[in-house]
């Protein structure tokens, strides 16, 4: 039975055998979010299916291909969904795209989810640059025997989110009128919603959005030496003194509706990346 470098080695094989041009960049969505690479121009299109050893996106809306291309002249290759916790897979299986894009030679990894609202000063629709998260999934992708070649047994953690992407996201939102919000983002394992005691708890750890993903991405990808900018839609607010139910389909469509926001601003960002940024 092949282990779990072996099946990264065997994936990037393939990948490598089907890719023009070799990424720096990987753009990964989110529910609803797919949209939001609109803008690539595609010179490969897989279905995660077809890619062997990958995991299968099982949740509404995620489209589960992979796509690959370029993006303002930088060469890029974007998810369309994502892997959970909650759809029964492990912490590994759910950051297994990422070490083949660790394999790949990506260097910036742009995430982007749909996410609960905690701060009562945001509004449905919203985009929050994640400043920094807190882990609550009770799962890590690097437990376990530490792959040196990979990354410290031990990374830091205390800049997970890179502040120069953050940056020009904001300043990418400022040129061309999109309002940005910018917060904490509390990883859940899912996938039941919070209840109102859930959310004013959240709340007073300090949390200004909730979801079901990214948090273990962003562990693997700074293992990895990746720099990683994290885009949130807020597709409802959390009012624990006032609960509202929130649908999927509901909760969907705000991320559809927001997608073309993300858009510019990924591609403006992509845009203004300096050279230094990939090194």
């Amino acid at each position: 039975m092949k282990n779990y470098k072996q099946k990264v080695a065997e994936t990037t094989r393939f990948l490598k055998a089907h890719i023009e041009k070799l990424p720096e960049i990987c753009i990964l969505t989110g529910t609803g979010l797919g949209e939001s690479v609109e803008s690539l121009n595609i010179s490969t299109l897989l279905e995660y299916k077809d890619i062997p050893n990958f995991p299968v996106s099982t949740v509404q809306s995620h489209f589960g291909r992979l796509l690959a291309g370029s993006m303002q002249g930088r060469r890029i290759i974007a998810m369309q969904g994502r892997f959970h916790l909650y759809e029964g897979y492990t912490s590994l299986e759910v950051t297994f795209s990422v070490r083949v894009m660790q394999e790949l030679g990506v260097k910036i990894l742009i995430l982007s989810n749909a996410a609960g609202g905690l701060n009562l000063g945001f509004k449905t629709g919203d985009i929050m640059i994640i400043a920094d998260h807190i882990n609550l999934t009770g799962s890590n992708p690097l437990v376990g025997l530490n792959e040196e070649t990979w990354g410290d047994r031990f990374p830091d953690m205390s800049s997970a989110y890179d502040k120069k992407l953050a940056g020009l996201a904001e300043s990418s939102a400022t040129k061309t009128g999109i309002y940005l919000q910018k917060g904490v983002y509390a990883g859940l394992k899912g996938p039941s919603l919070e209840t109102p005691a859930e959310v004013r708890f959240l709340k007073t750890i300090g949390a200004d959005a909730v979801g079901f993903s990214t948090v273990q991405e962003v562990i693997a990808a700074v293992h990895a030496g990746m720099k990683v900018l994290g885009l949130s839609t807020i597709t409802n607010v959390h009012n624990p003194d006032a609960p509202a139910p929130a649908s999927v389909e509901e909760i969907i469509a705000v991320a559809k509706g927001a997608a073309p926001k993300l858009e510019t601003i990924i591609k403006e960002v992509v845009r203004n990346l300096d050279d230094n940024e990939l090194n």
